[in-house]
This record gives structure tokens, sequence and C-alpha cells, in this order.
């Protein structure tokens, strides 16, 4: 068989920026600026709120320095003990672990959790890092950014979600090819091993429609319904009698064990 036995995806803990979706909700210019939004979004009040906003919820560190909001990682410790315990996965051979803050952290909670995995050799792998968003990055809000460059929405309604590339970023389609990279060193050097990944959203639904050759369509039905949870897991195990040289199979998605 030219996989491995099995292939765990974990998504990182909860991050300052996912915790920051919650700060905005109680927000009341937040609220504001969402009611004039959906009145019309490229108005001048609702350009007013999202010069105000943005500088309000600027985090002061780069994406790949944002740190979890919970130092402890309790999610990630909790995750880690029960998967020491599920019988469903076993221990990994080789570890690959996406180089942002989070991610780090989020295996160093698992492994507190998880001893065993303190064992195993680590490597940091950029190919599964998170959706690179370029200028965007800078206000932390996608609506705010298209208020404040209201040809990058007409971009990205005239392109489609898939297809719309970030300035400075990437688009769905590209995060696909660097993790495609990623699959096809899974098959020249890790056959019929155990695999841990701990990665970011995207990059685990790249490895989804990858792996099971979903189409843009599928990609975006997956990410608007099916999206990953923080510290959710995903389990592949290799199957040696699909097909001409095996099959990684689905067991299970997204499953949260905290």
């Amino acid at each position: 068989m030219k996989w491995p036995k099995s292939f765990v995806l974990i998504r990182h803990d909860v991050s300052v920026y996912n915790s920051l979706r919650f700060v905005k909700e109680k927000d009341p210019e937040y609220k504001k600026f969402l009611k004039e939004w959906e009145r019309k979004p490229d108005s001048s009040e609702a350009r007013v709120l999202a010069k105000k906003l943005y500088k309000k919820f600027m985090l002061k560190v780069g994406d790949a320095d944002t740190p979890l909001i919970d130092e402890n990682g309790d999610n990630a410790y909790k995750t880690g003990l029960a998967l020491s315990e599920n019988k469903e996965i076993t221990p990994p051979d080789i570890i690959f672990v996406s180089p942002y803050k989070r991610t780090l952290s989020t295996l160093n909670h698992l492994t507190r959790g998880w001893p065993a995995l303190s064992l195993v050799k680590i490597y940091e792998e950029e190919r599964i890092r998170e959706q690179e968003h370029g200028l965007s990055s800078l206000y932390n809000d996608w609506r705010i950014f298209f208020t404040l460059h209201p040809d990058q929405m007409l971009l990205q309604k005239k392109e489609g979600r898939y297809w719309y590339r970030w300035p400075q970023g990437e688009n769905v389609a590209d995060v696909r090819e660097r993790n495609r990279s990623l699959v096809a060193t899974l098959i020249r050097e890790f056959q019929n091993l155990n695999v841990l990944v701990v990665s970011h959203h995207l990059n685990i639904l790249a490895t989804r429609a990858n792996l099971e050759r979903l189409n843009a369509e599928e990609f975006i039905r997956l990410d608007n319904e099916e999206k990953p949870v923080n510290c959710g897991v995903t389990l592949y195990r290799g199957n040696p009698h699909k097909g001409q040289n095996g099959k990684l199979e689905l067991v299970f998605y997204n499953k949260k064990f905290y």
C-alpha cells in the first residue's frame, strides 16, 4: 500500500483571532456596522464605522504569531488525554505541525494529555500553514475589509469565494496545491506509517478535498456546512484492499473530544 496506515488531522485550539468574533458580537458599534452592512455595505456610514472598528479590533501580531486565547490549552489537553485512551487512534510514528504559534502551542498541550507524543519525531511543515489572507489580515474582519476596499468586494463576487485571491495572499486553489504536495510526500516517504497532523481550518478542508477529489462547489459546501472546529479530530485509515495501491478511507471527521 502506498498510503499511511492511519492519517489523523487535528485543528489548533481556539486562537485570539477565533475568539475575536465573540468580542465583536457584543460590541454596540459592531452591531451597528453589521446592520448597515446588510443595508448597504459600501455606504458612507458603513465606511466610517469600518475605519473605526478595524483599528479597534486590530491584532498586534501577524497570523504566524497569533497565540491561543487560553494559555493552558485546556481543549487541546483534554483532546490529547481522550486520544491517548481511544482505541480507534493509533499512536503516530511521525507528526507534522504547522510552524504557526497556535499550532505549535496546541501540539504542546496535546502532548501534556498524551505523553507518548513526546517520543515521536516532529516536522514543522510550512505547507500545512493556514491560508494567507494578505492585506485583509490587517482588518481581522472580511466585511470591514470589503467595505474599505469595495473593488475587492466586487472582484470576490465576480470570481467566487473559491477562486478569489486575497491581495498579497492566496486563494483556495493555492492552499490545495501546496497541500497536494504534502500528500505526495506521504506517499513517497511515509507508507504504512501512522501520521498525525496539527494544522488549520482551511488546510484540513484542503486535505479532505484532495483525498476525496472534491470540486470547487463541494469544497465551499463543506466549508459552509461542516467547518472544522477547534481541536476537531479527523481520522483516515489506509485500506490496502481498495484500488491498485490501497486507499485512505475516512473513518470520522471533525470529532470533538472535549
